[in-house]
């Protein structure tokens, strides 16, 4: 474990480490979930790869004339063992990883709006397997923290970090809801996808106001229903068959959150409809995805009827 207080020196050390600590305690538990990934995990932690690039839009951890044969073998089992895989795509040590989500496309969208990454302590909210941090890790960060609270992309990330050595990244089973742990420690924060699933938005937009440093960036992207506008919808029960979705808000809905919870020089950079071109049914992600959650019959309505969802960028500052 990194020396988060020398890192995020106005954390709340003792109770973060205490929390930290507790999260690895969980892990030892002879859970049979638990040990699905351990275990893989303990057969390729010696391996390394010989070079990485994280430039283009498949990120790139090494090449299959860095193992033998046994131990392509091992890769390619554990990364079968990772399936479903939501994000990408990988190619890991030429073991070429088709994810559901088209990942690139997202982070090729946000690259003209970055800010200077060079040197800078970040935050990935809901980071997943890690691919954008991955991405991150081409403009030199200082250090970046993905909050995951998920076992499997945990241990995900845990295993493609194994291969690729990145020292200044990190993932910790940590949510949006730890956050009050970092008070003013941020320089920028990622949430990407994570907003409509929490049941306060408003709470969660000021926690991550309040664990940025002063000037400091958000980059936020969200599920959003079109419409001018500044209302939410709240689904009865699902939506796109989702049941942990709570609030998705207009473009200009969000648009006035994030200027209630403090934030200002608020602009709303990008904004589109859902595809089936990216998000969809792969080899590597083989349950339902975006095409079983929406109306076959009219695509502008999902399956429960509620509008098609339509993906909007902030870039905001504290």
């Amino acid at each position: 474990m990194p020396d988060y207080s020398l890192i995020f020196p106005n954390a709340d050390s003792t109770r973060l480490h205490t929390l930290l600590q507790d999260k690895q305690n969980w892990l030892t538990q002879p859970k049979k979930g638990f040990l699905r990934y351990q275990e893989p995990l303990k057969k390729v932690e010696h391996l390394r790869a010989s070079s990485c690039n994280f430039a283009d839009d498949v990120v790139t951890i090494g090449t299959a004339e860095d193992l033998t044969s046994d131990e392509f073998l091992l890769v390619s089992d554990s990364m079968q063992n990772l399936m479903p895989w939501r994000k990408g795509p990988f190619s890991i040590f030429d073991i070429d990883i088709d994810a559901e989500w088209r990942s690139e496309k997202k982070w090729n969208r946000m690259v003209p709006q970055l800010p200077d990454l060079q040197g800078k302590v970040i935050a990935d909210i809901g980071c997943n397997n890690g691919y954008y941090m991955f991405r991150m890790a081409e403009y030199n960060p200082g250090f970046v923290l993905g909050f995951e609270p998920y076992v499997h992309h945990y241990y995900t990330f845990q295993t493609l970090n194994t291969f690729a050595n990145q020292s200044n990244l990190n993932v910790e089973l940590l949510g949006i809801e730890h956050l009050p742990f970092f008070p003013d420690s941020f320089d920028i924060i990622f949430c990407l996808g994570i907003l409509y699933h929490r049941h306060s938005p408003i709470v969660s937009l000021q926690d991550m106001h309040n664990s940025l440093s002063k000037g400091g960036t958000l980059i936020i992207e969200s599920q959003a229903i079109p419409g001018d506008d500044p209302i939410a919808l709240f689904p009865e029960k699902t939506y796109a068959k989702v049941p942990g979705t709570w609030f998705v808000p207009t473009a200009s809905c969000l648009n006035n959150w994030l200027q209630r919870t403090g934030f200002r020089e608020i602009a709303l950079f990008c904004q589109h409809s859902m595809s089936p071109l990216e998000q969809r049914r792969t080899k590597w992600m083989t349950f339902e995805s975006y095409e079983d959650f929406i109306d076959k019959q009219n695509p502008a309505l999902t399956i429960e009827g509620y509008p098609a969802p339509h993906r909007v960028f902030f870039k905001a500052i504290k």
